[in-house]
């Protein structure tokens, strides 16, 4: 089992990191609040999770122990799997899932992307007892201000809904949308806000 991995940051995408440690590039599936952690950074530790399955071998990446923890708790849950977790950890930062969990909203979890009342409720019930003792391990929370170009930033965007799975004509109507609203949102701020739409 991998714990972490340290190297050089070699490619930074909202759903996908690619560190180079001793000459190996690994291909590391990330969530949007790991990728803010990482953003214009050239080197870093990123703490992983390994899933081996007949057909892949994939590496999940986390910018924290805690956001890992909760990965790991999430899946355990009875029709969660990895990328479910992921799109979870995207729509929250640990701590605010944590929070979320603890005080059984129901609300909130639903609002994320393909999660329907039934999972909502059997992560809750699942969790609420596990999460309580991992505020602890928050780290403070730091803020990201930098803002890219209009474009890249729609770009970007896109291409990460893409990879979580969503239609690239839905997500690029729906990021448009987005930032001729906002147009000085982020790229995290704006994926956020497309998984609430799609």
């Amino acid at each position: 089992m991998i714990d972490y991995i340290k190297g050089e940051i070699a490619d930074l995408a909202p759903a996908r990191m690619l560190m180079e440690c001793y000459g190996i590039g690994y291909e590391i599936n990330i969530s949007l609040t790991t990728f803010t952690a990482y953003q214009g950074k050239k080197e870093g530790k990123i703490y992983v999770y390994e899933v081996i399955r007949e057909d892949a071998h994939l590496l999940y990446g986390f910018a924290t122990v805690l956001e890992r923890e909760l990965f790991l708790l999430l899946t355990s849950v009875s029709g969660v799997g990895p990328n479910t977790a992921r799109m979870i950890l995207s729509s929250f930062q640990p701590t605010e899932l944590v929070q979320v969990i603890a005080s059984k909203d129901e609300t909130a979890l639903t609002s994320v992307k393909g999660i329907g009342l039934k999972t909502a409720q059997r992560i809750l019930v699942d969790l609420k007892n596990k999460v309580k003792s991992m505020e602890a391990l928050a780290p403070a929370p730091s803020q990201n201000t930098k803002i890219m170009a209009h474009t890249e930033v729609a770009e970007e965007a896109v291409a990460a809904l893409v990879m979580l799975g969503f239609q690239k004509a839905a997500s690029q109507k729906v990021v448009t949308s987005i930032l001729k609203n906002e147009p000085a949102s982020p790229v995290e701020q704006v994926i956020k806000l497309a998984l609430k739409m799609l």
